[in-house]
C-alpha cells in the first residue's frame, strides 16, 4: 500500500483528497501545519507528498527545499496561483508536478497515478540497469549513489535533472522527443507541457556543459528532441 502525506491547512480539501486517495488504496497521513508536515515527511518516508504552498509556520516552498535536500520523495505542489510554478521551477526545488486550485478530482487522480507509474518505471529501470557507473570524458554518473561529477567537482542536480541525464547517458545516440521524455520522466503525456522538458534540459546543460552555446553531452536533434552524444569517449 502506498503511503501519501497530505500537507494542507484547508480541512475540506484534505478530506476530499483523502477520500480519493483511499479509493486508490493509499494510506493517507495528514498535516495541517508546515513544520509538522515537514517532520512527518522526513520521518515517515511517504511514497508521495501532496504539498500546499501557503501553510502556517512554514510555507510549502521551504518544505519542498528541505525535503529535497534529504530525500527523493515525489512531491505534487498545490498552488492557488498558476504563476507560482515559475517561481518553484526557477528555484529548482525539484517538485515533481503541480496542480493549480481549483482543480478537478479527475485531474488530481491522473497526476497521482502518473507519479506512481513514473516511480515504478524508474525502480524497474534501476533493477535492470547493468551499469551502476557511467563515464564520458570529464562527466561521471554514479547511478546507485545518485552522484554526478564534472571533473573533480560534484554537480547538484534536481531529481528530474538526474533522471534525464541518466536516461540519455544510458542510451547514447538515441533521440528522445519531448513527449517521450515527458512520459518516461514525468509519467504523463499531456500536450502543452513540452516547455517543462526544455527548461529542465536547459538547467541540466548549465550545470554539466563546459560551453552552453556548444553543448557536447546533451545534443539537440533538430526536429526531434534531444540525445546524449554517442561520439564521446
Amino acid at each position: 500500500m502506498k503511503k501519501v502525506l497530505v500537507i494542507e491547512d484547508d480541512q475540506e480539501i484534505v478530506n476530499l483528497l483523502e477520500i480519493h486517495l483511499r479509493d486508490l488504496e493509499c494510506e493517507v497521513m495528514k498535516a495541517y501545519d508546515g513544520k509538522i508536515g515537514l517532520d512527518i515527511a522526513l520521518g515517515e518516508n511517504p511514497d508521495l507528498i501532496i504539498l500546499d504552498i501557503s501553510l502556517p509556520t512554514m510555507d510549502g516552498i521551504e518544505i519542498c527545499g528541505k525535503v529535497r535536500a534529504q530525500k527523493n520523495t515525489p512531491i505534487i505542489m498545490l498552488t492557488a496561483k498558476s504563476e507560482e510554478i515559475d517561481r518553484i521551477l526557477g528555484l529548482e526545488l525539484g517538485a515533481d508536478d503541480y496542480i493549480t486550485k481549483p482543480f478537478s478530482v479527475r485531474e488530481f487522480i491522473a497526476r497521482v497515478k502518473a507519479i506512481f507509474r513514473r516511480t515504478k518505471m524508474i525502480r524497474e529501470s534501476m533493477n535492470h540497469q547493468t551499469e551502476s557507473f557511467i563515464q564520458f570524458n570529464d562527466l561521471s554518473i554514479d547511478i546507485e549513489k545518485r552522484k554526478v561529477l564534472v571533473g573533480d567537482e560534484r554537480v547538484e542536480l534536481s531529481p528530474k535533472e538526474f533522471e534525464l541525464l541518466t536516461l540519455m547517458a544510458s542510451h547514447p545516440g538515441k533521440s528522445y522527443t519531448r513527449s517521450d521524455l515527458l512520459k518516461l520522466i514525468w509519467g504523463y503525456d499531456f500536450d502543452g507541457y513540452e516547455h517543462t522538458v526544455n527548461s529542465h534540459i536547459n538547467r541540466l546543460r548549465a550545470k554539466i556543459e563546459p560551453d552552453m552555446t556548444n553543448p557536447k553531452y546533451i545534443i539537440t536533434t533538430w526536429g526531434v528532441g534531444y540525445k546524449f552524444n554517442e561520439e564521446l569517449d
